[in-house]
């Protein structure tokens, strides 16, 4: 595996701990695409994939009911950095180019705890603009995107990591347009 792998898996993380886990286990335990070395490839034994399988059960159906949503977060704030950071070092510990462990776990950790910092963030925004109604919504679109990244991350690292400089881009382009005098959505002087 390579460093846009760690650094999707991780990000995927971010918005749900245990998908990404369960994905890199079940592709070790179930394919050609990715040879844990040890200690990580205790993910792919039978008895840890089944514990992911209950922890993303609970997560998932926890995180689709209003105020039970908002603790599953506060829980994520720790859970989340740390599969973060086992994300990482799993992906980068077999890598031709060889990470400092440390620096591994803690990139992992730092960009799982940066993509919940954002989710964590806007939760409340869409609680309070909807009355909760969107947070279901807006929760299985996160895990949608906790899959795909995952899966992106595992198969097409590469292409992972186009898309993710494309949003970059993209996103650059919109705050800078925004924050340019007399444009949409800013205020001039009269």
């Amino acid at each position: 595996m390579d460093i846009l792998t760690a650094f999707g898996l991780s990000a995927s993380a971010g918005l749900n701990a245990y998908i990404p886990l369960l994905a890199l286990g079940l592709a070790n335990r179930y394919t050609e695409l990715v040879t844990l070395a040890a200690p990580f490839d205790a993910l792919s034994d039978g008895w840890v994939l089944a514990a992911l399988v209950v922890l993303l059960t609970v997560e998932v159906l926890a995180d689709k009911v209003p105020a039970v949503d908002h603790v599953n977060d506060i829980i994520g704030t720790f859970v989340r950095p740390a599969a973060g950071a086992v994300l990482f070092g799993a992906a980068t510990s077999g890598a031709v180019l060889q990470l400092d462990p440390r620096l591994a776990l803690l990139a992992g950790a730092l960009t799982a705890g940066a993509t919940h910092g954002v989710k964590a963030t806007a939760r409340p925004a869409v609680t309070v603009s909807t009355g909760g109604a969107g947070n279901p919504v807006v929760s299985t679109l996160e895990d949608i995107a906790a899959l795909t990244t995952s899966v992106a991350a595992l198969v097409a690292p590469l292409l992972l990591g186009l898309a993710i400089l494309a949003f970059a881009f993209l996103l650059a382009l919109w705050w800078l347009r925004r924050r340019r005098p007399g444009a949409a959505g800013t205020h001039a002087d009269t």
